[in-house]
């Protein structure tokens, strides 16, 4: 996996151009790609527009925008986990062998996701908190989801009895026995996905884990050292949902079914995505609720299911995009940023928040914030091309330096 896209969000790429990449792969960089770019709106007019301009319809539909990024980025680590689970499979790999894997690499991430942390504190040495370090931000969330997913996928098949990876079995129960193995991973993770959903608005209010120190609580929750939740933490509930349903997708979209019938399955997931975002809104406008403390836009099941619902409809339309558009008709700034999601979001953060800003911060226009956004824009996209084409320039490099092998240069000739 590329060490500049963040993880599990990758898939499977290997740093080849956007020309290159496969169909089915594409439409996921152009995703992530699409979540890079309305992240760096968001923290661009967050951090650079004056006080006059934030109290602007702009800058509050900028900042409805930024409620997307880190679904896109959890549903999207979701689904290349699959994918990438289901590859191991394909190697014949033992459950256990593949959680080994996976958990490893959450662990690794989450390891990223701290150091981060450590390095942002460093950088702003003399007026960030200590409590800065063990805040849990979008990093540490996708690591702790891979954790757990992966957890999830080593239980499922000792639990449903699920079989040996298909290669191993007899062509005439292939399909079956594919289907089936993959419907245990659709519904556990689908189930764990509203479980999640289902418990956050109580662990916020009520069943609070208040006993616990702040900064596991702060996993939980996102209580942080502040005494109540902060809703704009990344804590595992609700934020791992969005994972969990990227990951049943993911199982979906490796079904024979699928494999066979892409188009439509597609399409049938912007069907669904409809009718969840009506689902949603239809629940929220009930007289009742089921919940002592009911808050819709953080902790709600009916938000969750009103999100997951508009990030399908977006999946299906990147996917339409990238196989009908003009996504990967020549060069595709979207797929080039997607391909090092993880290094452009590392990077953006200094020169848009930290102490060597582009811009005043909290001092300008819209207009002088959309040149400083735009100049973000480019300079990632530009960090993103040299990243994933590094390796390539180095290789080609060493090939027409390399001298010729000692088999082919002739021997000198005596007299």
């Amino acid at each position: 996996m590329p060490a500049g896209s963040l993880p599990y969000t990758a898939g499977f790429n290997r740093m080849s151009p956007p020309a290159t990449s496969k169909p089915r792969l594409a439409y996921i960089d152009w995703m992530r790609g699409l979540a890079c770019v309305l992240m760096f709106q968001t923290h661009c007019y967050d951090a650079w527009l004056g006080p006059k301009a934030r109290q602007s319809r702009f800058f509050m539909y900028s900042q409805l925008g930024g409620t997307f990024p880190a679904p896109l980025f959890l549903f999207l680590a979701g689904i290349s986990f699959a994918l990438v689970t289901e590859k191991l499979r394909q190697k014949s790999l033992a459950p256990g062998q593949i959680a080994r894997s996976t958990i490893r690499r959450g662990g690794e991430i989450l390891g990223f996701g701290l150091l981060f942390r450590l390095q942002e504190y460093v950088v702003a040495w003399g007026w960030a908190p200590k409590s800065d370090l063990l805040r849990v931000d979008i990093l540490n969330t996708i690591g702790a989801s891979m954790v757990l997913m992966g957890a999830m996928c080593w239980v499922v098949p000792a639990v449903c009895g699920a079989g040996a990876p298909a290669r191993e079995m007899p062509k005439a129960q292939e399909p079956s026995k594919v289907d089936r193995t993959g419907a245990y991973f659709v519904l556990s993770a689908f189930a764990t996905a509203m479980v999640i959903s289902l418990l956050s608005p109580m662990l916020w209010t009520t069943w609070r884990p208040d006993w616990l120190p702040w900064p596991i609580e702060s996993y939980i929750n996102g209580v942080h050292n502040l005494g109540t939740p902060q809703a704009w933490l990344f804590p595992i509930f609700p934020w791992t949902a969005f994972a969990f349903a990227g990951l049943a997708v993911g199982f979906i979209l490796q079904g024979q079914w699928t494999r066979t019938y892409e188009a439509r399955t597609f399409l049938s997931l912007g069907g669904v995505g409809l009718a969840l975002i009506e689902l949603s809104r239809w629940l929220d406008a009930q007289p009742r609720h089921v919940y002592p403390v009911y808050d819709y836009w953080h902790t709600s099941p009916e938000f969750f299911l009103l999100r997951l619902g508009m990030l399908l409809v977006i999946l299906t339309a990147c996917y339409a995009w990238c196989r009908w558009g003009l996504a990967q008709r020549g060069f595709s700034p979207l797929i080039q940023l997607g391909q090092a999601s993880l290094l452009v979001y590392w990077v953006h953060i200094e020169f848009v928040y930290g102490r060597v800003s582009i811009l005043t911060k909290h001092a300008q226009t819209i207009d002088g914030a959309s040149l400083g956004l735009l100049i973000i824009c480019l300079a990632m996209l530009a960090l993103a091309y040299v990243r994933t084409h590094f390796k390539g320039w180095m290789s080609g490099r060493k090939q027409q330096v390399k001298p010729p092998s000692p088999s082919v240069v002739s021997a000198p000739q005596t007299n």
